[in-house]
């Protein structure tokens, strides 16, 4: 699962994931210690897929091609999906046997448990049937409301009401953005023990500004596809003028486009950290009636907000004012439709998956509905599945392991910064204290979410869908103000991904992504921690990245840095954001180097960190060459392989042009970086990777 930047552009600080798609203890608190197992034996088995190898390329013109060329010669994308991978097998067997799970849960839960709700959720999105029964009439008693609204006052109460924290069952549909802002609940910047609201730009209905202001052809013929879109969803809503409608809708969306700030932008945390009251709001974002809006939103006793982007919210609460009543009715009529089709009849669904799928991401069909219907159980029931996931299908001993390696890295990554030669030691004391402190969760959590408060009824997949968004905005507003729990999962067990909470100092590593092909027990030393490894340094490295090294060991935003050390990081980090920026996957699209960078100073991190471990683990034993690669060929090339992907043009423009990290066949490039990889592969002047080593990126 690849994780998505919000429609409402969070910026990946509160939630960095490693992105390669979507037993209670960690280690943290104490420094690390070597890991005891080391004289263990070493495991036999293939580091490396050959027949990924594409041996006609030369590793230093080509190292992804050289690492994966014969996989993407041969590989076809399914017709499902807008890319693929190497671990897409990984991704339909967790589905399977999630689904398997909720079959089992459907044969012997009793009325009133958990079992009994997760089947009847995943039962009601099943019912085709009767979801076509009810036509629009779920839907109606709300777009009455919206057309009752007869003054901006009420325009206010009514966008406030949408205001929800993000739940999007299929990860891929436009299902949240019936919001002109976006709430979020996490630890105060300043106040580090408690939870705050986050306030943050919304509003759009594509995926980010750039698809509507962005001059490239692509683009254009996007707006125009995305407008027909909004006009025949109006249509089979019954509305009449629709394409009149939809004209004004997406004029309105393009303006509201245009105070965005971008995602480069959005990540510089300084700028986001904007205490707001009642009367800020008034005073510097007048237009809107903010008493009525944050009332609505069950928010009138919150006395203060972060807003991370001031200047969208001025431009946004202006246009609030200056835009015709009729026009916003419009935009919430059809937001609420669009949120809502994948609940409705077929062919609400169909139209908003011949945008949002085969427009945006050129993917020709839709997954088989058994795996939405997964999605959505994931989405609302997670936690509740994924006590059972975890149970039946990640083993202790699997756990132990990756505990070790975790080890391993955070006995590598403080090596690393001890070995710093240019930074102060008042710098790197405060560093060296962030690694000390970093709690790292492995496979689960120590606490389960509560769905107690959201009413499941099998015969009724639209109010699921409704009380199933509103629960999760109650859960989450309940905690303004309340102590935070460091400890607390922001990813369901079965999820294949893993991620950095630089907030609360912390990683998160699911059991779903601790299989093969990122993690093998069976595996060598070379492959798990060129793969899996380089992961778990990769979220260790978001601690320290431009966006996680603006925040102290207790997670406020402080700046612990001497101005020397932090010009240099500045510059190295810049260095290698102008690396990035060479990179182009398209004649007309290069990557931008200052939106990837976080990600691509964890990759680096990672790496390096990654694979002085390794070297660590297999300290004073001898490892034998496979088919005629050594130890380090067989290290770099499970990293190449590890981000091996093949996707399709809409899916990477669309990627290009939205998303914190890179396509996986520049992150495989961080080897350029790393003098190891030079001397593993030969890798000569006048080669097409080849960095003089004072033009190697070195940060951490």
């Amino acid at each position: 699962m690849k994780e998505t930047r919000s429609k409402f552009s969070l910026a990946n600080v509160f939630v960095s994931a490693v992105v390669l798609l979507s037993l209670f203890a960690a280690v943290g608190a104490a420094p690390a210690k070597e890991d005891p197992s080391l004289s263990a034996p070493l495991p036999t088995g293939p580091a490396v897929n050959l027949s990924y190898m594409d041996r006609t390329v030369r590793p230093g013109d080509d190292f992804y091609e050289y690492a994966n060329g014969e996989w993407m010669k041969h590989t076809e994308i399914p017709s499902d999906h807008g890319a693929t991978f190497p671990a897409m097998p990984l991704v339909d067997e967790t589905n399977k046997r999630v689904a398997d799970l909720i079959g089992e849960a459907a044969k012997n839960a009793a009325p009133g448990d958990k079992a009994r709700k997760i089947a009847d959720l995943y039962n009601s999105y099943m019912d085709e049937a009767g979801i076509e029964a009810k036509g629009l009439k779920p839907l109606k008693p709300h777009l009455d409301a919206i057309a009752a609204i007869h003054n901006k006052r009420a325009l206010a109460r009514a966008l406030g009401e949408t205001l929800r924290a993000d739940v999007d069952p299929l990860n891929n549909t436009n299902f949240h953005t019936s919001k002109l802002f976006g709430l979020w609940v996490a630890p105060n910047f300043d106040d580090v023990e408690h939870y705050t609201a986050y306030l943050l730009q919304g509003g759009l209905g594509m995926p980010d500004r750039e698809y509507y202001i962005s001059n490239s052809d692509a683009m254009r013929e996007t707006r125009t596809k995305y407008q027909a879109h909004v006009a025949a969803t109006l249509k089979l809503a019954g509305f009449n003028d629709a394409d009149a409608r939809a004209t004004r809708i997406v004029e309105l969306e393009h303006a509201i486009a245009e105070k965005h700030i971008s995602l480069a932008e959005n990540d510089d945390i300084h700028k986001a950290n904007n205490t707001w009251t009642l009367r800020d709001f008034n005073t510097k974002a007048p237009g809107l009636n903010w008493a009525e809006y944050l009332q609505s939103a069950g928010l009138g006793k919150q006395k203060s907000f972060i807003v991370w982007q001031p200047t969208a919210f001025a431009a946004e609460a202006a246009l609030v004012a200056s835009t015709p009543l009729e026009t916003w009715k419009d935009w919430l009529a059809y937001h609420l439709i669009e949120s809502y089709s994948f609940g409705l009849p077929k062919a609400f669904a169909d139209e908003q998956f011949a945008f949002f799928g085969k427009v945006l991401s050129g993917v020709p069909e839709q997954q088989e509905r058994w795996k939405r219907g997964v999605g959505v159980v994931n989405a609302f029931l997670g936690d509740d599945v994924g006590q059972i996931y975890a149970k039946r299908y990640f083993p202790p001993e699997a756990k132990a392991e990756v505990e070790a390696m975790v080890v391993n890295l955070k006995v590598a990554f403080r090596k690393r910064i001890e070995a710093l030669t240019w930074m102060n030691p008042v710098t790197k004391a405060e560093a060296l204290a962030k690694l000390d402190t970093l709690y790292v969760g492995v496979g689960y959590g120590e606490s389960w979410h509560d769905y107690s408060n959201y009413e499941v009824k099998a015969d009724d997949f639209f109010g699921n869908l409704w009380r199933g968004q509103l629960s999760e905005y109650q859960r989450q507003i309940a905690r303004l103000g309340k102590p935070i729990d460091r400890k607390e999962w922001s990813m369901t067990p079965q999820t294949i991904n893993a991620v950095n909470l630089p907030l609360q100092n912390a990683l998160n590593f699911p059991a779903g992504i601790l299989q093969p092909p990122f993690f093998d027990p069976k595996a060598p030393a070379a492959a798990n921690y060129g793969s899996i490894g380089a992961v778990i340094g990769h979220e260790i490295s978001h601690t320290f990245d431009n966006e996680g090294s603006v925040f102290d060991s207790k997670g406020r935003v402080r700046n612990w840095w001497t101005p020397d050390d932090l010009a240099h990081f500045q510059a190295a980090t810049a260095k290698l954001a102008a690396l990035y920026d060479t990179y182009k996957p398209f004649p007309d699209l290069a990557l931008n180097g200052k939106q990837t960078l976080g990600e691509n100073i964890a990759d680096l991190g990672g790496l390096a960190a990654s694979y002085d471990a390794y070297k660590a683990s297999v300290a004073g034993r001898n490892v034998p060459a496979q088919d005629g690669l050594s130890d380090d060929q067989q290290f770099f090339l499970a990293f190449a392989q590890a981000w091996a992907e093949k996707e399709r043009d809409a899916t990477l423009r669309q990627q290009v042009a939205t998303d914190g990290h890179s396509p996986g066949q520049y992150r495989a490039l961080e080897v350029r970086n790393i003098d190891a990889w030079y001397a593993a592969f030969d890798v000569k002047a006048g080669e097409k990777l080849y960095l003089a080593p004072t033009d190697r990126v070195r940060i951490w």
